[in-house]
Order: C-alpha cells, then structure tokens, then sequence
C-alpha cells in the first residue's frame, strides 16, 4: 500500500508541477468497496465489514492529494466508500449517473480540479474510457475492488494510468 500511496504523489506532483503554463485535470476513478453480499435479494446493500476498511484505506491513500470533490453513484455502496474521502477533503458527495452523465459537460464543470469518482465494475473503466476518448480498459472482475484509474489532462494531452491496491 505504500508502494501504491508514494506512486500516486508522484503522479501528483509530477503531472502538477511540469508544466504550469497548462490547466492540469486530475481524476482519480475507483470502484465501490466490497459490498455486503448476505442477502442476495438486496438490491442496494451496505459495504462489508471489509468494504468499509478499504475506504479508510483509500481515504489514506487520497490524504495527501489535493481532491476538489468526489463523484459517487446514487448507491449506498458508492457512497459509503467515497465518504472517508470526502469527509477528510472536507467536500461534499456530488451524484453522478453513470450511463446517464453529459461527459462534455463534466469535464467543463471539473477543468483544472482534482475530482474522485466512484463508480461499479461495469461504470468504471467505462467512465475511465470516456475520458481518455478510446476504449482501453476493460469491465472490472466481480473480486476486484482495488483499481484506481488516474486519468490527467494537461492541455490537449491526456495521461492515463491504472494502478492496483489488495
């Protein structure tokens, strides 16, 4: 995790401080933590024991990374793990619909911002590809809770990277 937190300053920092003169564009995109899945006929369900843990654990990794909001899905599993976060930035939940969303839009409303977006396994490449403009990434595996995306815009160039956390 420490590997992963000191990649993401790095990018940070790099991607902020090599060229002033651009607007720089940061998103960070994630999916829900692990979510409770005792009841299978729950449609909406809370985050696991171990969904709420990694939240904290994204919490800590975002700690030292400027966010100017946090984009979460109108689910209580989106928002239970953007919530650390947004609570530390000290930045409301904005609710986003992911198949629904005006990227153009978007991007407008988040130029020169540092924006956290959670999202599903079936939203967040998804979302991740809409940005860069090319379908790269694929769907999220049902496991996998711990991809972060960086996407960054500085000018007219877009960097993108995908990163794991166990």
């Amino acid at each position: 995790m420490k590997k992963l937190v000191l990649l993401c300053l790095f990018l940070s920092y790099s991607f902020s401080g090599v060229a002033q003169a651009l607007e720089t564009s940061t998103y960070y995109l994630i999916r829900h933590a692990e979510k409770d899945r005792s009841d299978k006929t729950e449609k909406d369900p809370h985050l696991a024991v171990h969904g709420k843990e990694r939240a904290l654990r994204w919490a800590e990794i975002f700690k030292n990374l400027p966010l100017d909001a946090v984009y979460s899905t109108n689910f209580k599993r989106t928002i239970e793990t953007g919530t650390p976060t947004a609570k530390a930035k000290n930045v409301s939940i904005q609710l986003y619909h992911p198949t629904h969303i005006d990227m153009v839009q978007f991007l407008a409303e988040t130029k020169g911002k540092n924006i956290l977006v959670v999202g599903h396994s079936n939203t967040t490449a998804s979302f991740a590809n809409n940005l860069i403009g090319n379908e790269i990434y694929k769907d999220i595996d049902d496991a996998n809770n711990g991809n972060l995306y960086v996407v960054t815009f500085r000018g007219n160039t877009i960097e993108h990277v995908l990163l794991h956390m166990e």
